[in-house]
């Protein structure tokens, strides 16, 4: 990918056939399902790829099963051959991953395998292994630091984990090579009309200022949580559908908390669903269920979702949790459709999907989760094309490879804390477009979550390798380390 090229494309070429706005999971989604199918594409994302919700999920690729409890059963298998079509799709990022519940009464045990028996039952050939029950012992060796006080055993089941915004930068790669186009910090400002109908955008390039016309026969916004504003730049009076919920994650390193399994609490004080999972050599635990008013789009955790998260994980767990053995934290906002005004809890909200069809044509897709970036897709392309008029063509996603330009590591790693090398920063900085240090320290990689000082402290180094390459001008280093120390955060205090 290159970003001055796509640009000089996005001058030149007027007419589109579908323009899709937004560069998470759902946008990226969409934008390869229609350039794999031929249809002429752009996707414009005025921040970088996957910079807000689509980068700070809690790294599972599942099928839900909470929602077996709920009774969805649709929602389950559809998310969880979803799952299995990601494991072959992408197998450089997206892997299985074993999980344990803790029982502390004789009939949680089986009461849980029932449920798990029939999750395993729906992901059918695209299964991974078998449910089983587990005694004691067994857990302890599956997590030695699981509190054994009034355990009486558990069930293992398997679902998949992977890095979310590898894949996302990974799907614009794909974009790109299917004769899409897809370009971080560009903002769509205005929808253009003709006689009342979408008829495309005017753009502007977030760095230098220009602006952009685009003629596209349909227009999708996948703007995630910030879909109200998209849809309101389309009627002014259209009524706010997301109601967003924010959740937290910390980072610990995983000699704090050896693991062989992820734990599982399906039940937390609040009702929602706690994780420990081990994923590039830490501990993610989380998550929160906090309703938000205002969506922000670097949303920062806050110190009573951090503490609620230590006390539950101590509840399980026999890990005294101090300040500094936290590596880092972060928040994402879920994009959740509510249909309906007035108060109530955002984890009894939908997390399937929602397409809507304005009067003027403006198709606008939200909800959903990671797991199903596919189906989406598929769906809001079938519905633009017959609300565009767009030669209808079969979608092909269901066995497309997701390429990488990320190359493997060589020599030795750039800080001790973390697990990338120098030829994979210039690669990055060469070939996938990050614009700022957080980009490449957040997104290209994950060394801003893996480890908040290392990063900081290869900062530096990074700024100048982004110099060296002409991202940055030597004039911008000191703003950009700023800007870094400032998005980045600080760990809240416990």
């Amino acid at each position: 990918m290159n970003r001055e090229k796509g640009l000089d494309r996005l001058a030149s070429e007027k007419d589109w056939d579908i323009l899709i706005i937004g560069g998470g999971a759902t946008g990226l989604g969409a934008a390869l399902d229609a350039a794999s199918r031929g249809h002429r594409t752009v996707l414009l994302e005025r921040g970088d790829f996957a910079q807000g919700t689509s980068s700070r999920s809690t790294k599972l690729v599942h099928g839900g099963v909470r929602y077996l409890k709920q009774g969805n059963i649709s929602l389950v298998k559809g998310a969880l051959r979803e799952r299995g079509l990601l494991f072959q799709n992408a197998p450089h990022l997206v892997s299985p991953l074993p999980f344990i519940i803790p029982s502390h009464h004789w009939w949680e045990g089986p009461y849980f395998a029932t449920g798990l028996k029939l999750y395993d039952w729906l992901a059918g050939d695209l299964g991974i292994e078998d449910t089983k029950l587990l005694g004691k012992e067994a857990m302890l060796e599956e997590i030695p630091k699981l509190r054994s006080e009034k355990l009486k055993g558990g069930v293992k089941y398997w679902d998949g984990q992977f890095d979310d915004a590898r894949l996302a930068v990974d799907f614009a790669t794909t974009i790109w090579q299917q004769d899409g186009l897809a370009l971080n910090y560009v903002e769509v400002k205005e929808l253009l009309k003709e006689t009342g109908r979408i008829s495309g955008a005017i753009s502007v390039d977030c760095r230098n200022g220009k602006t952009y016309q685009i003629n596209a026969k349909c227009v999708i916004n996948a703007t995630g949580v910030f879909s109200d504003s998209i849809r309101k730049l389309d009627n002014q009076e259209a009524q706010n559908i997301i109601k967003a919920s924010q959740g937290a994650h910390i980072v610990l390193d995983r000699d704090q908390l050896p693991m062989n399994s992820a734990l599982i609490v399906p039940k937390t004080t609040d009702g929602r669903v706690l994780f420990a999972i081990p994923w590039h050599n830490r501990i993610i635990v989380g998550t929160t269920d906090t309703p938000v008013n205002s969506i922000e789009q670097n949303p920062q955790s806050f110190p009573e979702e951090i503490g609620f998260i230590v006390e539950n994980a101590q509840n399980y767990l026999d890990v005294a949790l101090k300040q500094e053995d936290i590596k880092s934290v972060y928040a994402g906002l879920r994009p959740l459709v509510s249909l309906k005004s007035g108060k109530g809890s955002t984890a009894q909200l939908s997390r399937d999907h929602y397409i809507e069809i304005s009067e003027s044509g403006l198709v606008s897709i939200a909800g959903g989760k990671w797991t199903t970036y596919r189906k989406m897709g598929e769906d809001v392309v079938n519905r633009a094309e017959i609300s565009a008029n767009l030669d209808s063509r079969p979608c092909v996603t269901k066995n497309l490879p997701i390429n990488t330009s990320q190359p493997k590591p060589q020599n030795t790693t750039l800080h001790p804390a973390l697990p990338y090398t120098k030829n994979q920063i210039e690669a990055s900085i060469e070939s996938e477009m990050p614009l700022t240090l957080e980009d490449v320290l957040s997104r290209r990689t994950r060394a801003q979550v893996l480890d908040l000082a290392a990063a900081k402290e290869i900062a530096p180094f990074i700024a100048d390798l982004m110099v060296e390459k002409g991202v940055l001008a030597e004039s911008e280093k000191a703003d950009n380390l700023a800007e870094f120390d400032k998005k980045a955060g600080i760990i809240p205090i416990i």
